[in-house]
């Protein structure tokens, strides 16, 4: 930079003084243009990272992505972080650098610059303990004395496996549906433990005889429910069809092997119960004392298969949508006056039960009419259908029953049933022990251990 007491600059002519000036200008309005730009940069970078709608600055999440892409709105903050967290580490190793690579001087102290998780499943061979009985003769009577040992919680009756080796084959097919054989295999893989496929159903059979006293705890809370959900599914025995039934509650399932007939419900309910039923259109209900709730998803399939059936049937769409709009009615109504008086909702439940009436009344005598037989059933079954209007307790479908059934489904896709009249007492006790369970929020493996080692009741 030029001083201006610069003898050079004070004697300088006057031409090369104004190029001088000219120059400087140039320069300053270059500064102040690069200012300019540099300011308008920030501002923008400044409004990507506030909340006014901007894109983000580059490599960071852009400011829209908080918001909602369907309507725009800030998204509502989550209650807490989603992020993967640390397990607490059961074993730790350091790494610390122990010589210069460079000099080979050595190193001593140092920092923390980054950790790394990692997680292994240790070998676990099965542990074999083999218990040695003494005997002693008294020298002052010359009584034998034998000592006796305390395996409670340890093994079940006289078998040799123990008890959690019992519970973990239990809840590998009950829970993971693992065919006996894969059971095997795991089993011999990974803890080295070599059991027969009798030993494995042998297990599973001890937790169902060891479960009895629970499952009729199970079996009297079911029929104690104010209201019970119902269903029933085909299921194989030795080759021969049978049908699984089940009773369930919010809090318990409860299984059953027999044939399709009425006397299965009263079998599973007993004759003192009077919840309410929710269950299908089946003839096996009919003759249940109790009040029914008849599911409303069966009925309204039927409509819509009908429907489907017979596109072209102007009467059978405007009466399928006058029965949907009611059944929606109805069911806001009810979820929305949980707290009414009882008599309110037997009030509603009257008014609905009239309406629909009217809706089937005048078809169910039309010969002409496809949905005559569908209006005479809902006729017949019409003080059965709006339950769940009257009661807040009782759903307007057996759902509930048809989700307990699914892992039943499942297994019988798996292995086709069962082979004998023993293996299928054994299914449907574990299925019951270990579906209740599940739906109390208990760890069925941790569940079934204490089941075993718990003394009899």
């Amino acid at each position: 930079m030029v001083s201006a007491n610069d003898p050079e600059l004070v004697y300088a002519p006057r031409n090369e003084l104004v190029a001088l000036i000219q120059a400087q200008a140039e320069q300053v309005a270059a500064q102040a243009a690069t200012i300019a730009t540099l300011t308008a940069r920030v501002g923008e970078l400044e409004a990507r990272l506030g909340s006014g709608g901007g894109t983000g600055m580059p490599g960071t999440k852009p400011a829209s992505a908080t918001r909602s892409k369907a309507t725009g709105k800030p998204r509502r903050r989550r209650p807490h972080g989603y992020a993967r967290r640390r397990t607490p580490p059961t074993r730790r190793v350091e790494h610390r650098p122990s010589h210069c690579p460079t000099c080979a001087t050595t190193l001593a102290g140092g920092w923390v610059v980054r950790r790394r998780e990692v997680i292994d499943l240790p070998a676990a061979p099965v542990e074999v303990v083999e218990h040695v009985v003494y005997a002693r003769r008294c020298p002052t009577c010359a009584r034998t004395v034998r000592a006796t040992p305390d395996l409670t919680g340890l093994v079940a009756g006289q078998q040799r496996l123990g008890t959690r080796v019992v519970a973990l084959i239990a809840a590998l097919r009950e829970v993971g549906r693992l065919p006996d054989r894969t059971i095997q295999w795991l089993l011999d893989t990974v803890h080295g433990l070599r059991l027969s496929v009798g030993a494995i159903v042998a297990a599973s059979a001890r937790v169902a005889a060891t479960g009895g006293p629970t499952l009729a705890t199970i079996r009297d809370a079911v029929r104690a429910s104010p209201a019970v959900a119902m269903d029933e599914t085909g299921w194989r025995e030795n080759g021969v069809n049978g049908y699984v039934w089940t009773a369930a509650t919010p809090t318990a399932r409860y299984f059953a092997y027999g044939d399709r007939g009425g006397g299965m419900v009263d079998a599973i309910l007993g004759t003192q119960s009077t919840a309410v039923v929710g269950c299908d259109f089946y003839a096996a209900y009919h003759h249940y004392p109790g009040r029914k709730q008849r599911c409303w998803a069966h009925l309204l399939r039927d409509i819509h298969d009908l429907s489907v059936a017979n596109p072209g049937d102007p009467a059978l769409v405007t009466w399928k949508r006058a029965v949907q709009r009611l059944y929606r009615h109805a069911s806001r109504w009810a979820a929305a006056q949980t707290d009414a008086p009882a008599r309110v909702r037997v009030a509603a439940q009257q008014r609905y039960a009239q309406h629909l009436a009217g809706l089937c009344q005048s078809v169910a005598d039309d010969p002409t009419a496809v949905h005559a037989k569908l209006c005479r059933r809902i006729l017949r079954h019409l003080t059965e259908l709006f339950i769940f209007v009257a009661d807040p307790a009782v759903p307007a479908t057996n759902n509930l029953a048809e989700r307990r059934l699914r892992p039943l489904v499942t297994a019988r896709t798996i292995s086709g049933g069962t082979r004998s009249p023993a293996g299928t007492a054994t299914k449907m006790a574990t299925a019951s022990l270990f579906g209740t369970w599940h739906l109390q929020g208990l760890n069925p493996l941790t569940a079934c251990h204490t089941l075993l080692t718990s003394p009899p009741l």
